[in-house]
């Protein structure tokens, strides 16, 4: 089998929802030994349901303690941030883990998935955290494998399954409980090109569905797939785009 590139493909642009993230002066300090780090030196960001945002940075940009507010992983030390109009700045982490577990589909490049638990066990943990029937969580879980492309891998472990499958795996699993957003952290980091650009275009089928999909990466071209990038340097926002130039996708032939 052969693989070739497309002709070069017009984003699609979704119109714009709601503020679903809205961060405010956001600061972010952490003491290491006598020594103040700022991570977060005042960041301003509103993410619009329906968008697709890729955030960038380098090491130190402050792009991984971003993620992990937007993720509700951690709380500011200072501002605000709302998600989906709840405010979450000062939540405790018994708050933080039922807004994770109801408004945000996490998928990492490390898949994150338990070894022993077949796929459709693996999408059904976000549902038995929220107390959902297991006859529901059972139909939901299946739904959500299709929707991945995996209907005929449901009862496989990961230890039977690709890099790419497993990964697909994981975005079922950050879908099935309808999350606000899917925050997906280098996505593509353990996957060879064709396989990486395989889920990046399986990213794209989720937004033009109508996810708002936050992507975090240092690559370049993964960013590329967004339709807005958000580059961080020393704990600032540098510049934040909108991409609307056309770009290449990759396909089997």
């Amino acid at each position: 089998m052969s693989y070739k590139t497309l002709m070069q493909q017009e984003k699609k642009v979704r119109p714009k929802g709601d503020i679903v993230i809205r961060i405010e002066n956001a600061t972010k300090e952490f003491e290491m030994g006598e020594e103040v780090v700022h991570a977060l030196r005042g960041v301003n960001l509103n993410v619009y349901r329906n968008e697709y945002v890729a955030i960038m940075g380098p090491s130190g940009s402050g792009k991984s303690t971003l993620m992990n507010l937007i993720g509700c992983l951690d709380t500011p030390t200072a501002g605000l941030y709302e998600l989906n109009g709840k405010d979450v700045s000062g939540m405790e982490d018994d708050e933080l883990a039922r807004i994770r577990n109801q408004e945000i589909g996490f998928v990492f490049q490390t898949f994150n998935l338990l070894p022993r638990s077949s796929s459709l066990q693996n999408v059904e943990l976000p549902l038995i955290y929220s107390g959902v029937s297991k006859e529901e969580r059972e139909m939901r879980a299946m739904q959500a494998m299709e929707n991945v492309g995996l209907a005929d891998r449901m009862y496989h472990k990961p230890n039977e399954l690709s890099g790419g499958q497993r990964q697909r795996v994981a975005i079922a699993r950050a879908l099935v409980t309808n999350p606000s957003i899917i925050l997906a952290d280098e996505p593509t980091g353990n996957l060879d090109t064709k396989t990486g650009i395989d889920i990046m275009n399986l990213f794209e089928t989720l937004y033009e569905k109508g996810n708002t999909i936050i992507l975090v990466t240092h690559e370049e071209d993964i960013a590329q797939h967004a339709r807005r990038i958000v580059r961080l340097r020393d704990g600032l926002i540098e510049s934040d785009e909108e991409i609307q130039e056309n770009h290449f996708s990759t396909t089997s032939a």
